[in-house]
């Protein structure tokens, strides 16, 4: 029977645990390595489920709670307002590799961590993105710009806080056109339900999600071509 060297088994552990310890060290410093920082919350309240996938471990736990409390309190309104079939389930993603400031696409909005961080205030960009899961017009549907415009309309309406962000409706600049897409679209559109016609962008949100909007609605609505309309605009933009 053969008696096992101890010292030399002492020395070939030695030297498994230095290489194990070696490759961990590379694993780590060369990204390979899977280390989950990621945290997933799921909040059920109001009849909906909201996931928050939270991937920097820094960002503020005050932070987060002002996005849920945010959608908790502007969902429901859009829903009523503009789409009673819109989904139930959300998913909000806290991404540090991103560096927009937030999309959205299939019901998941993704903020950038980074700029959520620089800018806490601006808590609005949440009702910003969720109008486009509310929206949810699909390819086709009409120009981006308008729904882009529309989603700023919904934030000038529903936000909780803008003022806070110190975010506004721009002043009318000769610069300035129709399809310029958000703030200035939107400031477009409330200046013609305020001249024109009440409710023009429920209907017209209507429109975009059935695929029966086209460039003849504006004066179907209105009267006026959108061409028309941006010209009456410029001469009186008070709004």
């Amino acid at each position: 029977m053969l008696v096992p060297d101890i010292k030399y088994l002492n020395i070939v552990y030695f030297n498994i645990m230095k290489k194990f310890l070696l490759l961990i060290t590379f694993l780590l410093s060369s990204g390979h390595a899977v280390v989950n920082a990621q945290s997933t919350e799921v909040i059920n309240k109001k009849g909906y489920r909201l996931t928050i996938i939270n991937q920097d471990p820094e960002f503020s736990k005050a932070e987060i709670a002002k996005l849920v409390k945010t959608f908790f309190e502007v969902y429901p309104k859009l829903e009523k307002e503009y789409n009673s079939k819109t989904s139930e389930e959300v998913t909000f993603i806290i991404d540090t590799a991103y560096d927009g400031v937030a999309e959205t696409g299939g019901g998941r909005v993704t903020f950038s961590s980074k700029y959520m961080t620089k800018h806490p205030a601006d808590i609005d960009v949440v009702t910003h993105e969720v109008m486009h899961i509310i929206q949810d017009y699909g390819d086709g549907a009409g120009p981006g710009w308008l729904t882009e415009g529309i989603a700023d309309y919904a934030r000038f309406k529903f936000g909780v806080d803008n003022k806070g962000a110190g975010w506004q409706l721009p002043d009318y600049k000769p610069s300035q056109n129709y399809d310029n897409a958000y703030r200035i679209t939107a400031r477009f559109l409330v200046w013609i339900e305020k001249k024109l016609k009440p409710d023009l962008v429920k209907s017209f949100d209507e429109q975009l999600r059935s695929h029966t909007f086209t460039d003849e609605s504006w004066k179907k609505e209105t009267g006026k071509t959108v061409d028309e309309l941006w010209v009456s605009y410029s001469a009186h933009p008070q709004i």
